[in-house]
């Protein structure tokens, strides 16, 4: 008995000293400990954000963060006096000369936020696809820093887009993740629909047919150039109709297929039927490209006659064969079937030559 009491009051006694030596682990506070690298989201540095363990204090503002997307330096002797100030003491600086502290921060780039604003304005008041749209700005927007809790994306609120005076005023709206009114950007400036033109790169006199090297390729006004505006592979070996400076914008009415047959020169003369080919030598009276209508005169017989373009130096003119007189029914039938008419022969004064067609 005596003993079975002694063994009760062991055990009790062994269970009051472990539960006070569990309260005493509990009750022993980590001491606060400096941390090396900060990195922020908000305007302002707290303690907890520059201390582990920093209890009660955590919350409290000591310093303005830097700017967004930047980092900076705390000096840690100037730390520990501004922890003292709020009664923060024995912190462990781990033997730490200086904090860094970076703020986070979302980048908008210039070039997404230029891009986000020609489509806003796609095909408004007149406009066309945003990719032929120039923007001009009447304040570079440059890459725009945003808090980090700006997540949302760039949302119109506000589109106007005049199409006298080409000027435009887009707000947009960026929502965040902390619940607050939604940050807005306010962009003004023109914008120009732009199309891809053939320029030319020196003055061009009339009549002259275009190189490689006289043109190259840029955006131009659509109000300049028009709906005609002329490609590069379209104007290289076209012909100018007309004088054109260097620096303008060509269109197609500016252009035609170089002349084949140029006035005044020498050109051969060929007359065509079933079956005869002729040649003759000639002078052109017009200039004109392949297709056209001009007059050559006959070097031989001095006659101007007319004949289409079909070369370099080459006009042709195709002579009808007459067709036979009809056959009456009455002396079909007196006399049977008649023998068609031989065709008239095609008389050409003075030839230069004569080369019947193998049939």
């Amino acid at each position: 008995m005596i003993a079975r009491s002694l063994l009760l009051l062991t055990a009790l006694l062994a269970t009051s000293v472990g539960a006070a030596s569990a309260q005493t682990r509990d009750d022993v506070i980590a001491p606060p400990v400096l941390r090396g690298s900060v990195t922020i989201s908000g305007d302002i540095v707290r303690i907890g954000d520059i201390i582990d363990n920093a209890g009660s204090a955590a919350q409290i503002a000591i310093y303005r963060a830097p700017d967004l997307g930047t980092t900076g330096s705390l000096q840690v002797a100037q730390v520990l006096s501004t922890l003292r100030a709020h009664q923060v003491i024995g912190v462990d600086t781990r033997d730490l000369k200086q904090i860094s502290v970076t703020r986070l921060a979302r980048t908008l780039e210039a070039k997404d936020i230029v891009a986000q604003i020609a489509r806003t304005l796609e095909r408004r008041n007149g406009l066309g696809n945003a990719a032929n749209l120039s923007l001009t700005f009447d304040r570079d927007p440059g890459d725009i820093q945003l808090d980090a809790s700006n997540t949302g994306s760039l949302q119109p609120a506000s589109v106007r887009y005049e199409p006298r005076n080409s000027r435009f005023d887009v707000t947009f709206e960026i929502s965040n993740e902390t619940g607050t009114a939604s940050t807005k950007l306010r962009f003004t400036g023109t914008a120009i629909e732009t199309v891809e033109a053939a320029v030319l790169v020196r003055n061009v006199e009339r009549n002259e047919v275009l190189k490689s090297s006289d043109v190259l390729v840029e955006r131009r006004p659509k109000a300049e150039v028009g709906s005609d505006a002329a490609t590069r592979d379209r104007a290289v070996g076209m012909q100018a109709r007309k004088q054109l400076p260097a620096g303008q914008a060509l269109r197609v009415a500016d252009l035609a297929k170089p002349d084949l047959v140029l006035r005044d020169q020498n050109v051969t003369l060929i007359y065509e039927t079933p079956g005869i080919y002729i040649t003759v030598r000639g002078k052109a009276q017009d200039s004109g490209t392949e297709g056209d209508v001009v007059s050559v005169m006959n070097l031989q017989s001095k006659r101007t006659v007319s004949g289409v373009v079909t070369g370099r130096g080459q006009v042709t003119i195709s002579v009808a064969t007459p067709r036979p007189a009809p056959v009456s029914d009455a002396t079909s039938s007196r006399f049977g079937a008649a023998e068609p008419a031989a065709p008239a022969p095609v008389a050409v004064a003075n030839v230069s030559s004569v080369v019947a067609k193998t049939e």
